[in-house]
């Protein structure tokens, strides 16, 4: 008898110790309360930042520092991530039991650095539908050999300095294309040279990967053979975007969007909405364990909006959109928006929260571009001198 009775303990030990892990990892907590033992179920928080080691406030309390897991009891908590030198991050997160909820901080410095990329003049910048190359036009009386098309490429590594990373790709020998205005096919394969005269106007197509080529003189079958084959590409690109989405998404977005822009990784529109409506809940039951920041499904027409596909979440980001340009860029991480207005260059995320101001000084336009790392962005400025050409700079973010 006491032979089985030994195994017996063993086996009900194991049994006890291996549910009280289980129920531990889930974010249970064995205590007392009024002398009575009690099981009360956590939520657990994850919380990371970057950089890291920033220190975490939970309700105003140093609690740990990132990264790290904590277990709170179900509730709406105030957290704020904070380290030396750098804004400050906060949100209100709701806590549910057995629910892991995430608090990521992108931290950005409060004294980034400013570093030009362009020492010679540079007008009319405009970014590929990849995000990577930046196409200018030069004209220098300092330096007129060097006047022309040019090809900034920020996927590139310079041994020295991102003053080398540019490339000229087309010069005035030819024609005035330091007086073009530039345009990218929807592929980013090609690029449009115009350029104005008094009385005339002339096209040329260019390669954005030839250096100092002999550019093609399409001014006469621009309407009929590039324009269709542009817009042709534009339009299986925007088929093959909504041919990915489920079926229900595919007639939400449809039926309810004008988008204005996709994140990078595909996840999430940036959409004004074509009419005042009620958007309809695709995933029934709600999915645990997502963005807790609260949604708006009532959507009205000329405000702009950001869906989440994953999470069937949808938040406002601007009351109104007054210019048929949008300010906002979507971050390469496509959890963020860089956001341009009144001189200012913002940075939130993608539900509207931690609107923080990463630079705050003279710029021209919305020549704003976002380094394809995050790790910069990029601005078109003459740093306030009305006497010179502005010059591409980029300005740290980390």
């Amino acid at each position: 008898m006491k032979k089985l009775i030994i195994p017996l303990i063993i086996i009900i030990f194991l049994v006890l110790g291996t549910t009280i892990a289980v129920l531990y990892g889930k974010g249970y907590r064995f205590g007392f309360t009024n002398g009575r033992p009690d099981v009360s179920g956590t939520g657990l928080l994850v919380v990371t930042s970057l950089p890291d080691g920033a220190q975490v406030f939970i309700n105003g309390h140093l609690t740990t520092a990132t990264d790290n897991t904590i277990n709170l009891f179900p509730g709406t908590y105030s957290v704020k991530i904070a380290k030396e030198g750098y804004f400050p991050w906060e949100k209100k997160l709701v806590l549910k039991k057995e629910v892991v909820t995430k608090a990521e901080a992108l931290l950005f410095p409060i004294a980034p650095k400013l570093e030009s990329i362009t020492t010679t003049g540079v007008s009319n910048p405009v970014l590929d539908p990849s995000l990577i190359k930046i196409a200018y036009t030069v004209s220098s009386q300092s330096a007129p050999n060097k006047d022309g098309v040019y090809i900034l490429d920020m996927s590139s590594r310079p041994i020295l300095t991102l003053q080398g990373a540019s490339t000229q790709i087309a010069s005035d020998s030819i024609n005035s294309f330091s007086n073009a205005k530039l345009a990218w096919s929807p592929d980013g394969s090609q690029l449009i040279a115009t350029i104005s005269a008094l009385s005339s106007e002339a096209i040329y197509l260019l390669d954005p990967r030839s250096f100092n080529q002999t550019p093609s003189d399409v001014t006469e079958t621009m309407t009929t053979l590039i324009n269709p084959a542009w817009q042709k590409q534009q339009l299986e690109k925007d088929k093959a975007q909504l041919d990915g989405l489920q079926s229900k998404v595919k007639k939400l977005v449809s039926d309810n969007f004008k988008i204005l822009s996709w994140s990078a990784d595909e996840t999430k529109i940036l959409y004004t909405p074509i009419e005042d409506t009620s958007l309809p809940i695709i995933i029934d039951p709600r999915l645990v364990g997502t963005n807790s920041t609260p949604e708006e499904r009532g959507i009205k027409k000329n405000s702009v909006y950001v869906y989440d596909i994953k999470e069937d979440r949808n938040y406002k980001i601007l009351d109104s959109l007054t210019d048929s340009e949008s300010p906002l860029i979507w971050f390469p991480d496509s959890k963020h928006l860089v956001f341009v207005h009144n001189q200012k260059v913002d940075i939130l995320e993608y539900d509207g929260a931690n609107i923080t101001t990463v630079y705050a000084g003279p710029f021209v336009d919305r020549y704003v571009f976002p380094w394809p790392d995050g790790s910069k962005i990029v601005i078109l400025t003459n740093l306030g001198n009305p006497t010179i050409t502005p010059n591409l700079y980029t300005i740290s973010l980390k």
